[in-house]
């Protein structure tokens, strides 16, 4: 799967759709006066905005790399996500605040079968492009055209619950306050949502751990290029979307010259280029270093 064109492809469709979708439920929302749906609305639309970044990133992020960026532009990707992030916060603390206003002038909705209608469809929809983004942001590893998966999920799941609301609603006059409580809750989604792709894009701008599993899969392959006992320790990895930088250190028989040192060093970096698509440096140092207090990654 080409990683640019799946990105542009989830981007366009996910703006066509939201931006459809934006415009009936508003309409609803104005009709019937609900700020809940009207917040729901705007919910939807905000995966637009987040749409927008993911076809405006691909095109920062492939640039390539220069002398003032020697790793690439990868982490617009990061940037973009990060700037949708602060648009969230500050759509669901809007809507936060209209809704505890709402609440405290105890002002009440008629909601119509037209409500139910499209807020129904909305769901199917949104959770449609849900699983469309989730299964190209799995192909091509992107965090923002997850966090649009996420969007999509979370706006549909808010969506059920406004749909629970409106057709409680239908049937009893009771529940006054179901308008503002259900437009405090799509606040609160926006603000999970926006939390959730904060904390992802920081995490990936801060660095993360190797995983066990990766470092396990590297010392398989190894095993094929090198069969004596050796060990690797130090692993470093510096994600820079666009292109990932491993150093590590890799300890062989003290014995061994300069030239084969050199020689295996050279064709495990190479293997781990074709295997796993990262640039690694290697530091070789002699095996007999190893102490009974130097824990090291073995075999």
């Amino acid at each position: 799967m080409n990683k640019a064109k799946a990105q542009v492809f989830e981007g366009i469709l996910s703006v066509v759709v939201n931006a459809v979708l934006f415009v009936v439920k508003f309409w609803v929302g104005l009709i019937t006066g609900s700020i809940a749906l009207i917040a729901d609305a705007w919910h939807t639309l905000s995966d637009s905005l987040t749409s927008v970044f993911v076809a405006f990133s691909v095109k920062l992020q492939s640039k390539k790399a220069d002398k003032k960026h020697p790793f690439g532009h990868g982490r617009w990707e990061q940037i973009s996500s990060i700037f949708v992030a602060f648009i969230l916060g500050i759509i669901g603390y809007d809507f936060l605040i209209s809704s505890i206003e709402r609440f405290q002038n105890r002002e009440s909705v008629e909601f119509g079968t037209i409500a139910i209608v499209i807020t129904a469809v909305s769901i199917v929809v949104k959770e449609i492009l849900a699983q469309i983004a989730f299964y190209i942001g799995r192909k091509t590893d992107n965090v923002i055209v997850k966090a649009d998966g996420w969007h999509h999920r979370s706006d549909s799941l808010s969506s059920v619950v406004v749909l629970i609301g409106i057709v409680i609603t239908k049937f009893t006059t009771d529940f006054w306050w179901m308008d503002s409580v259900l437009g405090m809750f799509c606040a609160f989604a926006i603000f999970y949502a926006a939390f959730t792709i904060l904390r992802e894009s920081i995490s990936k701008i801060l660095g993360e751990e190797l995983k066990q599993d990766l470092i396990d899969k590297i010392n398989d392959e190894i095993k094929l290029i090198y069969q004596e006992k050796f060990n690797i320790h130090h692993l470093h990895l510096h994600n820079y979307i666009s292109q990932k930088e491993l150093t590590m250190h890799l300890r062989l028989a003290g014995n061994m010259t300069n030239e084969n040192c050199h020689k295996i060093a050279t064709n495990v970096e190479n293997m781990i280029l074709e295997k796993f698509e990262m640039n690694a440096t290697i530091h070789v140092e002699p095996l007999e270093q190893i102490t009974a207090g130097n824990r090291l990654l073995s075999l």
